[in-house]
C-alpha cells in the first residue's frame, strides 16, 4: 500500500456487474480531476483467446483450467505492476483487445494483446478492474498492495443470468456453451474468486426479489428496481451510517456494517460512499 502513490481495485467475476462500479469511479475522477491509470484485468490473462482454447483442450477433464485460476493468468506480473506502481508510479501493462473494433487501431486481430508498455508518467492513482485485485496465493499476495478494494458479489444466481444474457447477445454464445464455462471455472471461482471478498474494504451485492430460482431458463436480467443492494463495510467505524441513511431513501441497516439500498439507488449509493474514501486517498498523497 502506497500514500503516494494509491492503488483501487474492483474485482468480480465474469458477469458480476464492475461495469457498474467503474462507471460511478470515472464519475468520481472527472468531477474530482483525478487522473487514474487504468487497468483492465483480461490482460494479465497467460494466453490470448486461441492459445487459450488449445489449452483447455489440452487440460484434465477432471480438473480443467479458467480464466479464473493461476494456470491462465499471470498473477505474478500483476503483483509486480501493483507494487512497481505503489513505489515509483509506474509499472508495465498492456491491453486484451476483446473485439474487432479494439483491435483495429492496432492493426491485430481480436483475442490478442497489445505489447507491453510503460504506464505514462503524472497518474494520480492506479485503478484496475477485473477478476484478481484482491487474489492470494502461495506465491502471490496482490490484494496488499491495493488500497481500496472493492467487491461486487450479485447472488450466484443472477451473477449467471447476467453472464448467460451478456455472453449470448455480445459474444455469440450459445447458452448450451456458456452453462460448459460455468461448470468448468467452478472449481476455480470457489478456490480463487469468493476468497477475495474476505479481503475486500466493501462489498456492494446485489440481491434479486423476484424468483431467479433457475437461472438457466431465465428470459430476463432482473432489473435494478427488481433488487436490492447489500453493501458491507470492513471498517464500520469509518462510515457515517446516519448520513448514508438519511440521503439514501428506503435504505436501512441490517447489521452493524451493512446497509441495505434500492437496486435503482445503487450507482448514487456508491458514489456517496466511495467518494470520501477517494478524498481521503488523494489528501494523504498530496
Amino acid at each position: 500500500m502506497s500514500r503516494k502513490h494509491p492503488i483501487i481495485a474492483i474485482t468480480g467475476s465474469s458477469g458480476a456487474g464492475t461495469t457498474t462500479v467503474k462507471r460511478a469511479f470515472e464519475h468520481i475522477f472527472r468531477r474530482e480531476k483525478i487522473q487514474p491509470a487504468v487497468v483492465e484485468g483480461d490482460s494479465f490473462h497467460r494466453y490470448d483467446r486461441a492459445e487459450m482454447k488449445k489449452a483447455i483442450a489440452a487440460s484434465d477433464p477432471l480438473r480443467p483450467i479458467s480464466h479464473f485460476g493461476p494456470e491462465s493468468n499471470l498473477f505474478d506480473k500483476l503483483e509486480e505492476l501493483f507494487r512497481t506502481y505503489s513505489e515509483t508510479g509506474s509499472g508495465k501493462v498492456r491491453l486484451y483487445l476483446h473485439n474487432d473494433e479494439e483491435a483495429k487501431p492496432y492493426n491485430q486481430t481480436s483475442g490478442t494483446f497489445t505489447p507491453w508498455r510503460d504506464i505514462e508518467p503524472g497518474t494520480d492513482l492506479l485503478f484496475y478492474e477485473g477478476l484478481h485485485g484482491g487474489v492470494v496465493t502461495e506465491s502471490v499476495d496482490v490484494a496488499r498492495w491495493v488500497d481500496l478494494l472493492i467487491g461486487v458479489v450479485p447472488i450466484v444466481n443472477l451473477e449467471w443470468i447476467q453472464k448467460i444474457h451478456r455472453d449470448c447477445a455480445e459474444r455469440g454464445y450459445s447458452p448450451e456453451a456458456v452453462v460448459d464455462t460455468i461448470l468448468r471455472r467452478m472449481y476455480d471461482y470457489v478456490h480463487y474468486i469468493t476468497p477475495q471478498f474476505s479481503r475486500t474494504h466493501v462489498n456492494f451485492q446485489r440481491v434479486p426479489v423476484v424468483d431467479t430460482s433457475n437461472p438457466f431458463i431465465a428470459r430476463d436480467i432482473p432489473t435494478p428496481d427488481e433488487s436490492l443492494v447489500v453493501i458491507r463495510f470492513r471498517e464500520a467505524k469509518r462510515v457515517d451510517f446516519p448520513y448514508l441513511l438519511a440521503m439514501i431513501h428506503d435504505s436501512f441497516m441490517s447489521r452493524p456494517n451493512t446497509i441495505v439500498v434500492p437496486g435503482g439507488k445503487m450507482g448514487f449509493a456508491m458514489e456517496l460512499i466511495l467518494t470520501p474514501l477517494i478524498h481521503e486517498m488523494i489528501t494523504h498523497k498530496k
